[in-house]
């Protein structure tokens, strides 16, 4: 009896600790070491407005929204969202660098390369490469450089390659949605 007692007060404290290791909150994982560039681009979530100051459409209103996501490690900037020409831009760190994946009405995702470090200010992306791109000749976005003029404006520039060549600049100027 005794035997069978200690038995059950056995599979009873084996239960309870089972059950007690379910309740438990999975541990938080790892923080991405801070970077200043990339904390600024988080500081843009929300809606944006404004209008393309140069380009082929100039005049034409603008619709941008930003949200951080992947727990804070990306940022995701959809152009135009829900119309025919949604674009969506991936923003996220490579070591001391910063990535944008810009995923292009035209077909391709140019990834262009900025570095992390330096003035938060103005951060100018350079192409890296490109996919689904034929050829470097192809018409696709080469160059995106990001001006924080305040909390609440943004200007950007996004230069077109086509032939190898330059061939045009797209400028928008944003106010945050209040």
């Amino acid at each position: 009896m005794k035997t069978r007692f200690s038995f059950v007060i056995a599979v009873s404290v084996f239960a309870f600790t089972v059950l007690a290791e379910d309740k438990k909150v999975p541990p938080e994982p790892p923080k991405a070491p801070k970077n200043a560039v990339l904390e600024q681009f988080k500081q843009l979530a929300g809606e944006w407005t404004g209008k393309e100051v140069s380009g082929m459409n100039e005049g034409q209103t603008m619709q941008i929204k930003y949200k951080v996501t992947a727990g804070g490690s990306a940022v995701v900037e959809t152009i135009m969202p829900d119309s025919d020409h949604e674009m969506v831009t991936m923003i996220h760190p490579d070591g001391d660098d910063l990535i944008l994946t810009h995923y292009c009405m035209l077909g391709n995702q140019p990834q262009m390369r900025a570095s992390a470090k330096g003035d938060v200010k103005e951060v100018a992306f350079k192409f890296t490469k490109a996919t689904n791109l034929k050829s470097d000749k192809d018409m696709h976005m080469h160059d995106a450089k990001y001006t924080f003029v305040d909390k609440d404006t943004l200007k950007t520039e996004w230069t077109h390659y086509s032939d190898g060549k330059e061939t045009g600049k797209v400028v928008f100027e944003l106010k945050r949605k209040k």
